[in-house]
């Protein structure tokens, strides 16, 4: 049965998602996801909703990251397929574990990587310049595969995964790591929404979700890389480092208490 007002709720949800993930790199999976399962959906069926939703919305996004000049092509050429294939996994894993049961391990390090991040943009001097370029491409590949796997698996971490990683290394702008993360999450996305779609079926969305996220994200989207673009390096890494640490935190207490 269709409720409007339900409906008008999801897609105030994928706007503030799809505006946080294209300002900051990180939250739409783990926002949307997290709301999804607290309101009674089974992990597995909020991943796939999600990310069939976002196969749309990081398609805006990071088209819109693009045009302002925020995408690194080294960066997408170098995580897009471990991505891929890291997701893959992801979304076969869940099928048949819960990823509740990894979502504490991955929380925790996802803080520590929080910490970091206001350390280096806050407390330490460490600009980025031309002669810190260049990444290690077995670096890469593990960080694409991993990141891409937690995606699936925890309804969100590419981002989480991913951004905090390339920002530590310092060799590249927060808003190249943000639009190119963004980029990339369209291709692993669509992957992991295949998946799912082969492992268990068209039961495991709900359409209306996916609609209504849909449109709020698509809102959002070219909004999110216009400030993303116009953010000063160290307020935008600054921000990035609280949300990992909030939206960690939270998850971190509700499995103590």
């Amino acid at each position: 049965m269709f409720k409007p007002l339900f409906f008008l709720a999801m897609v105030l949800v994928g706007y503030l998602a799809q505006f946080v993930d294209g300002t900051l790199g990180m939250g739409y999976g783990v926002f949307s996801a997290s709301l999804l399962v607290s309101i009674g959906l089974y992990p597995v069926v909020a991943s796939a909703s999600v990310h069939t939703a976002e196969i749309f919305t990081t398609l805006l996004s990071g088209v819109s990251h693009f045009k302002f000049g925020n995408v690194k092509r080294e960066l997408v050429l170098s995580l897009a397929i471990p991505g891929v294939i890291g997701g893959v996994a992801g979304a076969y894993f869940l099928a048949s574990v819960p990823g509740e049961t990894i979502k504490p391990f991955v929380a925790a390090i996802l803080l520590m990587m929080g910490l970091l991040i206001l350390y280096r943009f806050l407390v330490r001097k460490n600009p980025i310049t031309s002669e810190n370029s260049g990444h290690s491409r077995g670096k890469l590949t593990l960080l694409g595969f991993v990141a891409g796997f937690m995606d699936a698996v925890g309804g969100g971490g590419w981002g989480p995964i991913a951004t905090p990683s390339l920002i530590l290394d310092g060799k590249d702008e927060p808003r190249q790591v943000v639009g190119s993360v963004n980029l990339i999450e369209f291709f692993v996305t669509l992957a992991e929404t295949l998946t799912f779609l082969i492992t268990v079926g068209l039961e495991a969305f709900r359409w209306d979700i996916v609609v209504a996220l849909l449109i709020g994200g698509a809102i959002a989207a070219p909004t999110a890389a216009f400030v993303c673009k116009k953010l000063p390096a160290k307020a935008l890494g600054s921000l990035i480092g609280v949300l990992l640490i909030g939206l960690n935190v939270r998850t971190l207490l509700k499995f103590v208490m």
